[in-house]
């Protein structure tokens, strides 16, 4: 009986020494903050969870988006027995035994049993397989979650038996909805310029939002204890002033300083950083990148602004230059922040040192204002489809030379419509990869008649 009176105080006591992201998670699904796709009125993981029905799951998401939060609360509500195993530790001996129990458990008392698995991507194949024939028997209903993509990670019998739920990063509303609550559970306040770093440092993660203000919240609580007040008597007493989380210690708990960084700014910092890749310097280049990605700029923008760069102002002076974009691009999306910092900086460092044209920006200009310009525009008929039945006696593909058909591999014929034969629209510069073009095209006449 004392054993479990001190393990019943051990317990309180772990409750209240625990991390607030933990002291914060979800008993009830209104509790539940962000993710309204899935556990909004009517959306289905709700309806599922709410009438106990839930099948094997998925929980696929960026860290901090309630993964775990939701599995424990499905851990309350349901009537099933609910086993958890983490793929960090767990091995096909752990699979096994709780499969056993809850054959057992089933047999004897009619109860199912859910497997809470962390980490599923970490499970390797054999530990999968072990997993599987209970699964797809519904002996046991799981609950994987996991950051990395499922499809990559999870063998696909096991992922085809799932449904498999994307969680989102938290939005800036739902990040300062949590934070209020961990303010209110540390009994403190905070100036909203605080509040405005944490979210937007938070990046979406809301494990991050809560352990920053925790320690924040510390800060804040040990200034105003060492602050005693004088009492009438001259005597010292107990500071009742109520301990209030300033940006400093936001900037403190976060270990950075708060850039400005508002709407204006954004768009000033972008400009910078364009104009600094455009005028081959990269070091500028990387300080605003830098400068961007410290004050939570969404990669995925200034990814775009760098595919559009490659083309608007390197263009054909290095055709790689739109290559090394895409590939950053892809990187941001395949790898994500903060690894893909590495792969921005690169594109920045290859774009910066590139040769610079904005003759493809010109030329496309140029032949936009022809082609809505008046005139008929039509189609001159040896250029016309004269793939279908009936096509020849239209006249369409008459006349038509194939540059195949020549040693050379091109011919002097026009492809535009008459009213604008003769017109030039891509001049090539001399800088770079289109010292090449140029010669190319006076060798096939582009240079002279703008054929």
């Amino acid at each position: 009986m004392s054993e479990d009176l001190f393990a019943s105080a051990a317990a309180e006591r772990l409750a209240r020494r625990a991390p607030l992201a933990e002291r914060l998670r979800p008993t009830r699904l209104n509790d539940v903050v962000g993710q309204a796709h899935l556990l909004g009125p009517g959306q289905p993981l709700r309806r599922l969870i709410e009438a106990d029905r839930l099948s094997s799951v998925i929980f696929w998401g960026p860290p901090g988006t309630g993964k775990t939060s939701l599995a424990r609360l499905i851990a309350r509500v349901t009537a099933q027995d609910f086993a958890e195993l983490s793929a960090v530790n767990a091995s096909v001996k752990d699979v096994r035994e709780l499969v056993a129990a809850a054959a057992k458990r089933l047999g004897e008392r009619d109860i199912g049993t859910i497997l809470f698995l962390d980490e599923v991507h970490r499970f390797n194949k054999a530990q999968q397989d072990a997993l599987l024939p209970s699964v797809e028997s519904g002996l046991l209903v799981l609950i994987g979650a996991t950051t990395e993509n499922p499809f990559f990670e999870i063998n696909a019998p096991l992922l085809s038996r799932s449904t498999l739920f994307r969680l989102e990063l938290l939005e800036p509303e739902a990040l300062r909805q949590l934070l209020l609550r961990g303010l209110d559970m540390e009994a403190v306040e905070a100036d909203e310029d605080a509040l405005d770093l944490l979210v937007d440092r938070a990046a979406g993660d809301g494990r991050h939002a809560l352990t920053s203000l925790e320690v924040a919240a510390a800060l804040a609580l040990g200034r105003v204890a060492e602050k005693p007040i004088e009492t009438e008597a001259g005597k010292a007493g107990v500071n009742s002033t109520k301990a209030r989380v300033t940006l400093a210690d936001a900037e403190a708990a976060l270990g950075t300083k708060a850039l400005r960084y508002g709407r204006d700014t954004h768009y000033d910092v972008i400009s910078a950083f364009i104009k600094s890749i455009r005028g081959s310097d990269p070091d500028a280049g990387l300080y605003w990148l830098a400068r961007m990605l410290d004050a939570g700029e969404n990669a995925r923008f200034i990814a775009r602004r760098l595919v559009i760069l490659a083309s608007e102002d390197i263009g054909m002076a290095d055709p790689m230059g739109l290559v090394v974009a895409d590939a950053a691009a892809r990187a941001v999306e395949f790898v994500g922040l903060p690894e893909a910092k590495l792969n921005l900086a690169q594109a920045v460092v290859h774009l910066a040192t590139a040769p610079k044209s904005n003759r493809v920006t010109k030329a496309l200009g140029a032949a936009e204002g022809d082609a809505r310009a008046r005139g008929t525009g039509e189609v001159p008929m040896h250029l016309r489809d004269a793939h279908y039945r009936g096509a020849s006696q239209l006249g369409h593909g008459q006349g038509y030379d194939y540059p195949h058909d020549h040693p050379e591999g091109w011919v002097d014929q026009r492809h535009r419509p008459d009213e604008l034969d003769g017109h030039r629209y891509y001049d090539p510069s001399s800088r770079g990869f289109e010292q090449e073009v140029a010669e190319r095209m006076r060798l096939t006449g582009g240079s002279e008649d703008g054929s």
